[in-house]
This record gives C-alpha cells, structure tokens and sequence, in this order.
C-alpha cells in the first residue's frame, strides 16, 4: 500500500458484531490509509454508530438512510458520497459487503492491479466458496443462463476495487441502483480479475434468503434487458420458422396421401399456433427492445435517500 488514502464502501444491516470486527481488522490492517463509508441500511435492532469505527480507530463516515433500500442501493450511495466527496484525492475505492467473507486482508491483493495504466476495475473471482450445496448449485445455473441470456459472463460480486475516474463513470449510469457487478460489466471499462478465496462469516447469518438470491440474480439480468430481449426474440423467431416449415412438410405429406385419418389436423393445428404465439412474442420483444433502448432511466438523487452523516477522524474526534 502507497501512503495515499483508500476509502471502502460498505453496506451494514443489522450486524453490529460482524462489522464492529470488520472495522477493527481494516483499522489494524492499514491504519492512517483507509477510510471507511458505512452505509446503515435502515437498521432498527442494530443501527450503525460513529462510535463503533472511533473505537477500531478507523477514519470513516457512517451514513445513515431513511429506509431500507437493499444492498445494491446501498452501495450506489455510499459510491455517489465517496465519490462526490474525495474526488481524485483517494488512491482508489474498494466496494465490500461488512460481514468479513470479503476478509480485509485480501483488498492489497485486489487493489494491486490497479498499479496499471490499462485496468479501471479489479473484480474479486472466488477460488473457493463457504456456502451451501444449493447456493453453489444455484450459482452454476445462474452463471449459465445469464451467459446465454446477455452473451456476457458473470463471476463476481460487490468485492471491487476501482479508480476514482471509474467510480465517477458508475455513479453516472442508472444500472448501478439496479445491480453493482452487472454495471461493472456494462459499464466498457477494463476489467482485471483477481482471485481470491472468500472467507466465513464473522458472526450471525445472512439476511438475504433463497428468493433475494434469485431477486438479485434477475436483477443482473434487468441491466441487459435490450440484449435479453433481443435474443428472446431470436429464439422465438427461430422457432416459428421451424414450425412454419414443419406446417409446409405436413401439407405435402398430406398431399402426397402419406397422412394418417386426424393425424393431419391435430399436427397442423399445433403447429398453427405455435406459430401464431412465438411470431406474437417476437414482435413484442423487438418493441419492448425498443422502448428500452430509446426510453431513458434517471438516476436517483442519493442525498435524498440520507437521514444523517456522521464522521470521525479516528483518534476519537466527531464531526
């Protein structure tokens, strides 16, 4: 690490053991070069104080939000803050979830290649996983779908580290309310890929069930969506050409006196509205393509979003 400052975005909701360690870790790590945006993801058991990052003896901010806005969210905010408020003057930012599974020890490994005058954005790749057999399942399967449904490949998650111009570049695009690591990718900024093995949780169990798995990975898709439809609408017009062709081969077969009693209508029958509904959806996806394409999103005002700021120094002054 340089002497200059790096600051870690991070959202915390409700776990004040695993972050209150997390805190102390980065304080230990890399004292005097770091500086700590907590994002209080609406909190109520357990909301995020100052006090927590004065006692690790760590710089930082703890921002606090009105309501519970999600991760993703989360992490756009404290991004616009960190970005809005350093500027060019931090070394870079590193966005990582607080429960210690992105382990503080790794982030000199990750921010490393940005040393590179051709690398914006280091992405974290996991060697290794502490998850169940059906999140790892699930995993896989999302992978898969997702590189068949965008045509792009999806491996990492909020563990990044990036240059203050890139930051600048991601709080400019919408898709970053939507999905972190699906903006990165969007985002036509050079990406280097750094492994490391994820660690296990410092404390608790993770908020975030089964079904906000499977919310979070269709999200990802939504900053694709044009590209989604499109091949959607490709598969669909592949499909009514098969079937239009197989309609044309039971008509000469029926001709050519090759047809079984009923055997002909049942067939063209079905293929008739396959037809039908496949050449119905290709057209509602090429429009659907186009309103994406020309109707624009607007990016939220994250100041909006904050019932309060505080900071610390991290030799026990506030302000």
């Amino acid at each position: 690490m340089s002497g200059q400052l790096m600051v870690v975005v991070m959202p915390v909701y409700e776990d004040a053991q695993a972050s209150t360690r997390l805190f102390k870790e980065l304080g230990k790590l890399y004292d005097g070069h770091i500086h700590v945006v907590a994002v209080d993801d609406g909190s109520v058991q357990q909301p995020v104080s100052v006090s927590w990052l004065q006692e690790a003896g760590v710089s930082g901010t703890v921002i606090t939000l009105k309501r519970n806005e999600g991760h993703q969210r989360a992490i756009a905010v404290g991004l616009s803050y960190a970005t809005e408020r350093f500027g060019d003057s931090a070394q870079c930012i590193v966005t990582m979830d607080s429960d210690g599974e992105d382990t503080p020890a790794s982030i000199a490994e990750l921010v490393a290649p940005l040393q590179a005058s051709d690398v914006d954005v280091v992405v974290a790749q996991r060697r290794s996983r502490v998850e169940s057999l059906r999140f790892r399942l699930f995993y896989q399967v999302y992978k898969r779908v997702f590189h068949l449904l965008t045509g792009r490949r999806i491996s990492f998650g909020n563990f990044i580290a990036m240059k203050p111009a890139a930051a600048r570049r991601l709080c400019a695009m919408h898709e970053l309310w939507i999905h972190v690591a699906g903006c990165v990718l969007g985002s036509k900024l050079r990406i280097a890929a750094c492994p490391l093995d994820r660690g296990p949780r410092y404390a608790g169990r993770s908020k975030l069930n089964f079904v906000g798995l499977a919310l979070h990975g269709f999200r990802g898709l939504m900053v694709f969506a044009e590209d989604v439809l499109v091949r959607v609408g490709i598969a669909c017009a592949g499909i009514a050409a098969l079937s239009l062709l197989a309609g044309l081969a039971a008509v000469t077969l029926k001709l050519g006196g090759m047809a079984t009693p009923g055997w002909f209508s049942v067939a063209l029958g079905i293929l008739l509205l396959v037809l039908l509904q496949t050449g119905t959806l290709t057209l509602t996806m090429l429009m659907l393509s186009g309103v994406v394409r020309s109707g624009g999103t607007a990016i939220p005002d994250y100041q909006a979003m904050i019932a309060g700021v505080a900071q610390t120094d991290g030799d026990g002054s506030r302000r």
